[in-house]
């Protein structure tokens, strides 16, 4: 499919030429946000979760699981949505600067090449059990757990569609 060029732009197939940017961004004193996560069915929480995460920098990366990590994370029956709507939907935010899938079990790879200022997630996490976190706060950067909006979950839509 061909999507709008500027939506196409922020969908990144290597680590290699988001990593140029990153460092072009950076050069320009750019302040780097990293999260990640399956981002499976897209919602309010979601966006409220990404848009506060932009807020912290100045170009926010997100790092998206392949359709192959999302089942083993979640399960034979996800995802829903195949991984190139959901980095195509990710891409179209306004806010988002770069979406790239990774396929292993974490982020830990994206992390350590893109060394974010600000690392962000969810949140059902701490920063002790945040991958990459140790790494950041060590390189003098910053990590974020950022508060679910009450109701939102991808897991609750598709527990609402099951029972009608």
């Amino acid at each position: 499919m061909t999507w709008n060029k500027k939506i196409a732009a922020k969908q990144y197939k290597s680590i290699e030429t988001l990593s140029i940017d990153v460092i072009r961004w950076k050069n320009h004193h750019k302040k780097i946000v990293f999260t990640n996560g399956c981002f499976d069915i897209l919602h309010l929480g979601h966006i409220d979760y990404l848009c506060k995460a932009a807020d912290l920098g100045d170009k926010l990366i997100i790092g998206v699981n392949t359709d192959t990590s999302v089942t083993k994370l979640k399960g034979p029956k996800r995802p829903i949505i195949d991984e190139e709507s959901r980095i195509t939907k990710l891409a179209s935010l306004q806010f988002v600067d770069a979406v790239i899938l990774f396929d292993e079990e974490t982020p830990i790879h994206l992390i350590k090449k893109i060394q974010p200022d600000v690392l962000v997630k969810g949140g059902d996490y701490s920063i002790d059990t945040i991958v990459g976190a140790s790494q950041i706060l060590k390189n003098g950067g910053m990590v974020k757990v950022i508060p679910f909006l009450k109701g939102y979950s991808s897991t609750n839509y598709i527990q609402k569609i099951k029972k009608e």
